[in-house]
């Protein structure tokens, strides 16, 4: 069964349509890339998979629950639209970190508010903050990034600042997670710092929606990969026969602008 199921989700802002009937599912420890021009919806459907858009219809199905249906208010409570975040981990294009608190409290602030709701915390704040530290520390770690729990933000590289936004949104233990051009705020040489963690996190089976600019990364990494153009899936199908054979002429003359990406 698909851990996740989009069904026929449409989105407008105003009179603009920006999601056309977008429609795919994904199954548990495959990563998914997401191609396309500018302006093609890319963005826009990661937004509405973690609630931060309200599609105008359709549904949303993470693991046979439906969290989200254009035909049912009780779906759409604001009361539970951030439970319903946490199955998604998002790492968006700017890194959006905390300028006032350390690596380490970056990874584990979300976190430590939950558990902060959760009856009995204050007896064992002390206990649950440091099992907390913990798993920050090891989150980390996997990034690379032992030295540097003390560092704040404004005292690390680009490349530093998106391993530790990957770790926060792993430190919540989404279900997905799904990543919105990870590296487009980076210099070019700081690019390969972060695409190595994906492809790590994609070696581990991670569950991944990538959207990404990064054409031959995508091809190589990604096992299923979606081309979207104005709103539509144009094309699904395994990530290196997308890429090296596309069937749609739309793809095609998308790919053929992006040849030298993927030498």
């Amino acid at each position: 069964m698909a851990i996740l199921q989009v069904e026929s989700i449409q989105k407008q802002f105003g009179k603009i349509p920006v999601l056309r009937d977008i429609s795919f599912d994904l199954e548990r420890g495959q990563a998914l890339a997401i191609i396309g021009s500018s302006g093609s919806g890319k963005t826009t459907l990661l937004r509405c998979l973690n609630f931060l858009e309200t599609p105008d219809r359709g549904r949303i199905i993470v693991n046979g629950e439906t969290l989200f249906d254009a035909a049912d208010p009780a779906t759409q409570r604001e009361s539970e639209v951030r439970k319903k975040r946490l199955h998604f981990g998002l790492v968006f294009q700017s890194f959006n970190l905390f300028p006032q608190y350390t690596a380490l409290k970056n990874v584990t602030l979300a976190r430590e508010l939950l558990e902060r709701e959760r009856p009995g915390f204050k007896a064992r704040k002390k206990e649950i903050l440091g099992a907390l530290e913990e798993e920050g520390r090891a989150l980390l770690a996997k990034m690379g990034l032992a030295d540097r729990e003390g560092h704040y933000p404004h005292q690390l590289s680009g490349g530093q600042q998106q391993r530790v936004a990957i770790a926060r949104a792993l430190a919540l233990k989404p279900d997905i997670l799904c990543f919105d051009e990870p590296t487009s705020a980076l210099d070019p040489e700081l690019t390969g710092e972060v695409l190595k963690v994906i492809r790590e996190l994609a070696e581990q089976k991670t569950t991944m929606i990538i959207v990404t600019h990064e054409m031959a990364f995508a091809r190589d990494v990604a096992d299923e990969a979606i081309f979207m153009d104005q709103g539509v899936i144009v094309e699904r199908g395994p990530a290196r026969q997308l890429m090296d054979s596309p069937r749609e002429e739309r793809t095609r003359q998308f790919l053929s602008r992006h040849a030298e990406d993927l030498r």
